[in-house]
């Protein structure tokens, strides 16, 4: 089964929570502070895998959590970091930010890889707070939280060479005839529900073919396979139209090749810049020869380069493949539109990362909210008056305190940070 899209949830590991020891080595008295530092917790990463073909595994398992960082601990030692958790998903994968819809990353080479929920940091232990006037710190910094992020992952194939067709014109029997690929052939319209891919060796050098799943009219609004076939041309470098001139089921070739090039303009107008080469097929059993030659002479009107082939016996594939591979040798990449990328590191350099911020709730408490604060609040050990004094001098050398001020704040006004309320005074 080909799944060309995925939607999953990403979580990070969380950062280890720094440590709150102190030595008790014999014959030294009243020991200082050794509590380690813990460990980062392990990033989730997305690796393009040449050996992968679909997103059929991520299709059906939606959640991937990376390992935590373990606490630090006694003497100094450092919380073992959470294990990374790598994700493969086959080349031509890109990964999009769902909430924004911004591009990640296009995963386009083997190897490829980015960094989707990068592991919390690991907190720093009381061995980090003992200063000249804090000599027994009975507090560490508490881990940074994991993070959760969902992704789409879309697959378009990579391919030298796109088979544009109506279904049942030939184009999985061509793609047998020049490659190794043994796609499903029959006799009954919409045979190819999926692209399928195949090496084609000519000449000491190889391109990749794809079949692609049968197009109908309408397809660039979605109607049949619709965007599932459209999207896989895009990365393309040479087109073959693939039309039927036998005649054999009543079809107008000339009607077929123009109903392709509307969705395709209808799709994405850059498309029809690409190469294009016609395959004139079942040119070994015409049933009407006047249309068959009318269809060559439309042809040559456009300018297209076309070629008598017959894909059952193989007449004229060899002159259509020395063809393709020309224009894949001379084929030139086009200037690609900016894109929005999605900033997806942005929390790690956040230059607001440190900023309080005050508002009153509808109960008239004062609340105070912040990236740093969340994290010093966590790290609070509430039963120890140096831990305490840490946390306000924070929220006093923010501005904290002042921002509340100008709010109104008054001595036993309620103060509120996340779910612990506490009454302000003076003293």
């Amino acid at each position: 089964m080909f799944v060309d899209r995925a939607e999953i949830t990403v979580i990070s590991g969380k950062g280890g929570n720094g440590a709150v020891t102190f030595r008790r080595d014999p014959y030294v008295p009243d020991g200082g502070p050794d509590g380690g530092d813990g460990g980062n917790g392990g990033s989730v990463v997305v690796v393009a895998d040449k050996n992968l073909r679909t997103l059929m595994d991520l299709k059906y398992k939606r959640k991937y959590q990376a390992e935590n960082g373990h606490d630090g601990m006694k003497r100094n030692r450092y919380g073992a970091k959470g294990k990374d958790l790598e994700i493969k998903v086959p080349v031509g994968t890109m990964i999009i930010d769902k909430e924004t819809g911004h591009l990640m990353k296009d995963l386009i080479e083997d190897g490829d890889s980015v960094v989707v929920a990068k592991g919390g940091r690991g907190g720093k232990g009381n061995v980090h707070y003992k200063s000249s006037i804090r000599q027994a710190p009975n507090f560490a910094e508490a881990g940074s939280p994991a993070k959760e992020r969902q992704i789409i992952l879309e697959l378009k194939l990579i391919a030298d060479v796109g088979l544009l067709g109506f279904p049942s014109v030939g184009k999985s029997t061509l793609l047998s005839v020049c490659t190794n690929s043994k796609p499903k052939i029959a006799a009954y319209h919409f045979t190819t529900i999926d692209p399928n891919l195949g090496v084609v060796y000519l000449h000491d050098t190889s391109f990749v073919m794809a079949d692609i799943a049968g197009i109908i009219e309408g397809a660039s609004q979605g109607a049949g396979l619709g965007f599932k076939f459209l999207k896989h041309i895009e990365r393309t470098k040479v087109l073959i139209h693939v039309v039927d001139i036998s005649g054999s089921e009543g079809r107008d070739p000339i009607e077929d090749y123009d109903k392709i090039i509307a969705e395709l303009e209808q799709f994405d107008p850059a498309l029809l810049n690409k190469p294009q080469i016609v395959a004139a097929n079942k040119s070994d059993i015409i049933f009407d020869e006047e249309k068959a030659e009318e269809f060559m002479a439309y042809m040559k009107k456009k300018g297209r380069k076309v070629f008598k082939i017959s894909a059952a016996t193989g007449e004229g594939v060899q002159d259509l493949l020395n063809e393709a591979l020309y224009e894949i040798q001379h084929y030139e990449e086009p200037e690609e539109a900016s894109m929005t990328m999605f900033d997806f590191e942005a929390d790690e350099r956040d230059d607001d990362y440190k900023v309080i911020n005050a508002y009153r709730d509808d109960d008239g408490a004062y609340v105070l909210e912040g990236k740093q604060l969340s994290k010093i609040f966590n790290s609070t050990n509430f039963t120890d008056s140096g831990s305490i004094r840490y946390l306000y001098n924070y929220i006093v050398k923010q501005g904290g305190i002042k921002l509340l001020k100008e709010m109104g704040l008054k001595e036993g006004d309620t103060v509120r940070i996340e779910d612990f309320e506490f009454e302000y005074s003076e003293d």
